[in-house]
This record gives structure tokens, sequence and C-alpha cells, in this order.
């Protein structure tokens, strides 16, 4: 499968395929993959190849590939060190991955994904707003805390959904005015929203990369006013925060180590599998004291906590493996080489589009996102047929997304595999497509 990757098509309008019923008797591994590969493997995207610009989307690495296989064979419950070096391992890559992103000072875990990641971050804030006002929310819960202020200027669908999860609710969101034309904050009218809290502690979220124009936040700026104002700071940075690794770039994410808590998603631009990605916090004894897993059986909270004591799951896939391979492989430059080439990509496509007459940019190329809609008469109802069109090729995928109240097209570039002859195939089908609706 790993072989044709490159050329099969990238996406695949979903079929039918009709109720299976449980077998009572197997037919063994060889037959039961046969029915697969017949079934179900025709109608899989092409999602791990070079030109699925959908989301944010990575491949995976041959040696995070094969972490991921040794994971499933040892099958370690990263959960306590009590029994395995399995949580050993998992701590060094989180140092190894917080000092790729300056968050030396921070402690971290492995979780499923940036959701989940988020999740934590907040959940930490949200006992740190407990601790302001003199109470544990851990304990008391969250109806002891009362109204909670959220303040973000483009905050992303997960951060909703962990406030939801959390019991703040989405509601708590209160939408700062963004920069003209941009989607990072207007830090004066963040400090304007702050002040108008009179004292009370707050959870500001800040973008370390939005989803679609790939904008930042002013991080350092931000963290600056604390000083006057009381509040959590958790940033959000995905995938953005990969910028850190190119001289270029890295003064985009100045200051992220200031941030209370971080979001930092590996299955996008780190390149491992489904599914990884860490959180980061300055203050694991809050974070302790939210996820402490109490039980005659399982081993007191140390200096150095188990995982089980720190993140939402008992039960823990040793997801740091793949990262470990990976890191262990490629190390520093090769991850860098991946961010620089994919930014380039960007760069590229978003050239040839723009060039054609019949597409053009609603954003500048900041990072990795090439975000652009139709030159005559980008509605709704023609983007969406543009992306179905571009989708039909099975050359190349992307989605839609409206950015500034237009309906747009995104194309994301976080694959280790892409390659300029991928841009340019990419760039002729979605002219084409462009071209058939003009």
């Amino acid at each position: 499968m790993l072989t044709g990757i490159e050329t099969r098509p990238v996406a695949r309008a979903p079929k039918a395929v009709g109720a299976e019923e449980l077998p009572e008797h197997g037919v063994g591994l060889r037959a039961a993959l046969a029915r697969f590969r017949e079934r179900w493997e025709p109608q899989f995207s092409g999602s791990a190849g070079p030109r699925y610009f959908g989301f944010v989307t990575g491949g995976a690495t041959p040696a995070s590939v094969a972490g991921d296989w040794l994971t499933g064979v040892l099958d370690q419950n990263a959960m306590s060190g009590e029994d395995s070096a399995a949580v050993e391992l998992e701590r060094q890559t989180v140092r190894w991955i917080g000092r790729m992103f300056g968050l030396e000072e921070h402690t971290g875990a492995f979780v499923s994904g940036a959701t989940m990641s988020n999740f934590v971050g907040l959940a930490i804030a949200r006992e740190w707003l407990g601790e302001q006002l003199g109470i544990s929310v851990a304990q008391a819960g969250v109806g002891a805390l009362g109204a909670v202020p959220v303040l973000s200027g483009t905050p992303h669908s997960s951060i909703v959904k962990s406030l939801s999860m959390l019991g703040i609710g989405r509601d708590s969101v209160r939408l700062v005015p963004t920069r003209p034309g941009r989607e990072a904050v207007d830090v004066d009218r963040l400090a304007e929203a702050l002040a108008a809290l009179d004292g009370r502690p707050a959870i500001v979220v800040a973008n370390a990369g939005t989803v679609n124009t790939v904008d930042f936040d002013d991080l350092r700026a931000i963290a600056v006013l604390r000083q006057r104002y009381p509040f959590w700071l958790h940033v959000d940075g995905a995938f953005g925060a990969f910028a850190a690794l190119t001289p270029e770039h890295a003064t985009l994410v100045d200051g992220l180590g200031e941030a209370d808590s971080v979001c930092v998603d590996l299955h996008k631009w780190l390149n491992v599998p489904y599914d990884a990605a860490v959180q980061f916090t300055r203050h694991r004894d809050l974070q302790l004291r939210v996820f402490l897993n109490s039980a005659a059986y399982l081993t007191a909270p140390s200096d150095t906590p188990d995982f089980g004591h720190l993140v939402p799951e008992n039960s823990r896939r040793l997801r740091a493996l793949t990262a470990w391979f990976s890191l262990t492989a490629y190390g520093r430059d090769g991850h860098r080489d991946i961010v620089q080439r994919n930014i380039a990509s960007a760069n590229s496509l978003a050239e040839q589009l723009t060039a054609s007459g019949l597409l053009r940019l609603v954003a500048p190329v900041r990072l990795n996102v090439a975000c652009f809609t139709l030159a005559d008469r980008p509605t709704s109802e023609r983007v969406g047929a543009l992306v179905d069109a571009i989708a039909e090729t099975g050359e190349t995928f992307v989605t839609p997304t409206v950015y500034d109240g237009q309906p747009a097209v995104r194309a994301a570039f976080s694959n280790w595999r892409t390659t300029d002859a991928d841009v340019d195939r990419a760039a002729k089908a979605i002219i084409a497509a462009a071209l058939a609706l003009s």
C-alpha cells in the first residue's frame, strides 16, 4: 500500500458498501486481509500521500511507521512506571519536543490530538481560575466557579468544544476584534477587554497559526499584559508551533515559552501516524490536582507523577514511540527540512494559481497554507462546485472554508512526501477545475 501511495486517487467519494454480519466463525488472517482489500481498502482516501492538502494532514515518515508497528506489537500501557521503561521514553520524547519549541521550562504528556491537548490545557486553566478565587474546581466542581471569561481573537473549533466538555460552556467565549485584514488578535483591544473585567481572572486563548491563513497572535505582547491583568495564557500551536524550526519564521512564535499551557499536534507537521499530540504546561501541580487517579492499587504521585495522574486516560497507548523513532531517525534538521519544503510548496501553489487569472488569494501565504477563491463570482455555490470538481479528479484534495465572510478554499501542506512535481500536478488540476467553471 505504501509503495503505491503516490499513484492512488487522493480522495474517494463515499459509497455505500452494505452491512456485514458479525462472523460466527473466523476466516483467518489471510482471508480477512483479502476481504479487507476487496471490500474496504478501495474506498479509503490517499490522505497519507503527497497531494492531500485538506485540513492539516501530515503523512507518516518510514521511521514513525516502524515505531507505530512496534507500539502495537509491544502493547505497553504508558500509564505507570511500575513495570516498564515506556513512561521514561515518553518523558524523554516530551523533553525533546519541548526543546524544539523553546518550552524547556514546561512539562508535558502525550494525548490523542489537538482537541485533547487543548482540553487538558484548559482543564488546568480552569483549576487555576478556581485557585485565584480560593476554591478547587477539581474538588468542588465547576459550579463553584461561576461565569468564566474566555477571550480570543480567532479560536479554533476544538477550543469551543473543549470548553463545552469542561462545563465552562461555549457561551463563555468572548471574541476580541482582530487586526485589520488579519486573523491575529488586536492586542490593544484585548487589553481593553481584560480591563473591563475589573480584576476578575480570565483565560486568554492565543493562536500560533490559525487554520485559514496561519496567522499568529503577538504572543510576547500578550504575555506582557499579565503584568497588569490576571489571566491564564493558553496557546494553540497545533501546527504553527513548527515555525520555530526555521530561522526565517521562528519570530512568529516569539514568546511561546511564556504561555501557561501550549497545544502541539504531532500527526500534523511532525508526520507521525494518528493519533499523537503533546500538551505542555508550566503548572504540573495544578494538572496533578485535576487528573489525580487515586486508588489503593496505584502508585501515589511523586515528584515525577505517572501519566495516569496527568491526563484523562488511564489506559494509554505508547504514542511517544512513533515520535521517538522519527526524531531519532531524522533529527531536528530532518524535520526542519520538511517544514521548509512544505512552506515553499504552499508559495509555489499560490503563485501558479494566481498566475492563471482564474483564482486569487484571499490572504497572503504566511506559512504552509494557501487560501484562495475564484477570481470571478466566488459565491458559496460556485466555490463548493470547485472543491467537488477538484476532488473528482483524484489528483488532489482541498477543503472549503469561509474567510472574512467570503467563500474560499484552503490547501494545507504538511506531508513529508510532497515534491515540486506534486505541487505542479495539483495546480494543474485546480486550474482545470476553475477553467471548467468559467
